[in-house]
């Protein structure tokens, strides 16, 4: 599949840096699901800037998002801020998928399972 280039502002390049060196738990652990293609041989990143955010994690060969949702998702502002990336993301044929933090720390076997089965659904090479 040929890369999307998604248009990112070079000023998050050091953002997202150091948001991989200061990760939740959360994000620790599905990190280490995800990294070196260990699922199903997909490639994900974390702490990607595309436009002017950041996503936790993202694989293009999806195009999908993932966001690790922690405890200051609940301020309304937080969610109006959600609520404009998406929108804007969805512009580029990206699927977001949103957990909260304590589903990554106490229901890993549910994450995966539902990135499985969003692979299963968006893509036709899947093999399981």
């Amino acid at each position: 599949m040929k890369r999307q280039l998604i248009p990112y502002d070079p000023k998050l390049k050091q953002l997202a840096r150091n948001l991989r060196n200061d990760s939740t738990f959360g994000e620790i652990l599905l990190w280490k699901e995800l990294k070196n293609k260990q699922l199903h041989g997909y490639d994900f990143q974390r702490q990607k800037p595309l436009l002017n955010f950041i996503a936790d994690f993202y694989c293009y060969e999806l195009n999908l998002v993932i966001e690790i949702d922690g405890q200051y998702h609940n301020h309304e502002e937080q969610y109006k801020l959600d609520v404009l990336r998406e929108v804007e993301l969805v512009k580029y044929n990206l699927t977001i998928i949103r957990f909260t933090e304590m589903e990554v720390r106490k229901d890993m076997s549910n994450v995966l399972r539902t990135i499985e089965q969003h692979i299963l659904e968006h893509n036709d090479k899947s093999e399981f």
